[in-house]
Order: structure tokens, then C-alpha cells, then sequence
């Protein structure tokens, strides 16, 4: 059988976030898994692969140099790049969808492709919360894939996610972070429990919280994160007492002594610290903080803020592990509470 045209089995996705070369790397080595390219297939040159696919040199040769450190490839100096071994496999093809990528969120991507293996194929996407641009993905996705991961969280319009998600074979499906309502069968998940992460986390700092009167939680109106998590705190201000308040924007909210932040999102964060800032109020003292997410940054500022956080670096290994186990198991992720001076 004649080896194909190189071009017309390479697609670059200008979407996905996986890197243009192992885009490139993954297409050849999927062309000759299909034995679409045979063993000795004498490969464009780099300045070539870069011209007609319209990537940088840079990309190209970086291709290459991961295809030859495989094995996959070879080259003669004088002649270039041929395909040196046609026995490759792919095992594990993964569609991984995030609704963002943030500090944790990379903790957790991490973590998942050192626990997935180097033999995995990872095409990555992220839809920025955007339910149009989410459903645009899955329902142009290629049907090759053996394993769907995916995160969903949006700012509006996703109560028929379920729908297009309900389309993905069950035994492929992995949900992470977030279990969603009206997704039927059996499928894999590693997640958190939103409200009831929140109400213990809380009940761990009961005391340090008795030093205050209120507790006020941001919680805009255009957040991604579930309510569950206002579920949480309304029975936990309601089991024990405390005044308590949903705050929408925390730019109009007031700071007064004797108040505790529950903060969800990182850029309400800044407005927070600088509006106490500017009150002199003492914090930890006269005015608590606490954030949701760890990150290395929690340490420092304010001499340290209290983080309530998933373990995301679990989540990710725990999905790896789902994955490699061809598990549908539903794992919950245990949750942190990291106590620091400001509260």
C-alpha cells in the first residue's frame, strides 16, 4: 500500500491549547498507527512542513526532535527525516476540556498528565465558562477519542449542558470538579462536594469565627461556582448563629470591624485586600479573610491568608487513575482548610 500525502493527515487546531508541535507529533504518529504512512516514508523537510502548514520553524523542528526521541523517526544528514519505525500505539486518547486555566487549574493539569503517562494523547481545550463555545467543541469533536475529561463550569446558559454531554459513550465520560445534574449512566467523576466542603471547613475555624459578627461571602452574580457552595454557608451561619450576607459586588460593599470575607474569585480578592487596606482595619484581628483556592501567593500576602481549597493536585492523579483503571467510580476530593494570620 502507497503511503499517503503527509498534509492531508496533520490537522492543527487553532482551539485546543495542546501545543502546535505535539499537534503535529500526534498526527503522524496517529497516520501511522492507521498505516497511513508506512515504515521509510520520507518526511517534508523543516522548512517545508513550516511553510505549507503555516507554523514556525521553531514548532517543526521541536516536532520532529519528540518524534525522533520516540523512536519514531529518523534522519540522515543530506537527505532529512524518514519514518523509522512503523510499531507505534496510542493507546489512551484523551479530549480534555477545562473551563479555564488558573493556578490551581494548572496544578490539576499537571498532575493528571505525570499520573496519565508519556504513551496518552492529550488534546486540551478550554471554553472560558462560554456555554456556546462548550457545546461548539463537543459537537465538533472527533469520535476517536477513548477517554472525554471534562470541567463544567459556566457564567450562564448552561442549564442543558447535561444534553450535549449525554451524547459522550458513558464508559468514556470522566466529569471533574463538579458532579452535573441530569448526566445519566455510569461514568467515572472525581469532584467536589460543594456544600458540604464548605460548611466543615467553616465548623474547623468555629472558633476563630466567634471573634467576629458577621460573615459576608462574595459571591457575584456572574460567578461559575455552583451554589451549592451558598447552600453551605446559609445552614452554617444558620446552625450557629451568625449574622450573614451574600455579597454581589464587593466594589459597593463596606468594610466594618468585626467582619469576616469568604472570597471565591481572585480578581474580587485584590478589590478586598485593597479596600482593607485603605479602611486601617487590622486584619485577623478586626477583619477576617479567608479565599477559596490555594496558591502560593496565599502565604505571603497579608502575612498569610486562610485558604479553603480542594486537593487539586489529587484530583488530577485521581482521574489519571480512574482512566488507566477504566473505572466509573465517583471520588470525592477531600477538602483543605489552611489556616493563616488573616483570620
Amino acid at each position: 500500500m502507497a503511503s499517503e500525502n503527509i498534509y492531508s493527515l496533520i490537522t492543527i487546531d487553532e482551539y485546543a491549547v495542546t501545543p502546535k508541535y505535539m499537534q503535529l507529533t500526534n498526527s503522524i504518529v496517529k497516520a501511522i498507527e492507521k498505516g497511513k504512512i508506512e515504515k521509510g516514508y520520507q518526511l517534508p523537510s523543516i522548512n517545508d512542513l513550516s511553510f505549507e502548514l503555516d507554523i514556525s520553524r521553531d514548532t517543526a523542528e521541536k516536532a520532529y526532535k519528540h518524534l525522533k526521541k520516540r523512536g519514531v523517526i529518523g534522519s540522515v544528514p543530506g537527505k532529512g527525516y524518514f519514518i523509522s519505525n512503523a510499531n507505534v500505539k496510542q493507546p489512551i486518547k484523551i479530549f480534555l476540556l477545562f473551563n479555564k486555566l488558573s493556578t490551581h487549574k494548572k496544578i490539576l493539569y499537571d498532575a493528571f498528565v505525570a499520573s496519565i503517562g508519556k504513551d496518552a494523547v492529550i488534546d486540551f481545550y478550554i471554553y472560558n465558562n462560554d456555554f456556546a463555545l462548550f457545546r461548539k467543541l463537543l459537537e465538533n469533536k472527533k469520535d476517536d477519542y477513548t477517554n472525554y475529561v471534562i470541567i463544567p463550569h459556566f457564567l450562564e446558559g448552561g442549564e442543558k449542558a447535561n444534553e450535549i454531554i449525554n451524547t459522550i459513550p458513558k464508559e468514556k465520560l470522566l466529569l471533574l470538579d463538579q458532579l452535573l445534574p441530569g448526566v445519566a449512566g455510569n461514568f467515572a467523576a472525581v469532584y467536589e462536594d460543594f456544600e458540604k466542603d464548605l460548611y466543615e471547613a467553616l465548623e474547623q475555624v468555629l472558633e476563630r469565627l466567634s471573634h467576629y459578627q458577621t460573615i459576608k461571602i462574595i459571591f457575584p452574580d456572574y460567578t461559575y461556582h455552583p451554589k451549592k457552595i451558598l447552600e453551605g454557608f446559609y445552614r452554617f451561619c444558620t446552625q450557629y448563629a451568625f449574622n450573614y450576607e451574600v455579597v454581589a459586588n464587593v466594589n459597593k460593599t463596606t468594610i466594618s470591624a468585626g467582619e469576616v470575607f469568604i472570597s471565591l474569585m481572585e480578581n474580587d480578592l485584590v478589590v478586598l485586600i485593597e479596600k482593607i487596606i485603605e479602611t486601617k482595619l487590622e486584619v485577623g484581628k478586626e477583619v477576617g479573610v479567608i479565599s477559596y483556592n490555594e496558591t502560593p501567593l496565599k502565604k505571603i500576602i497579608l502575612n498569610g491568608i486562610t485558604t479553603i481549597s480542594t486537593d487539586f493536585h489529587l484530583m488530577g492523579q485521581k482521574a489519571a487513575e480512574l482512566i488507566l483503571a477504566k473505572s466509573t467510580e465517583h471520588v470525592a476530593t477531600p477538602f483543605h482548610l489552611t489556616l493563616r494570620a488573616s483570620l
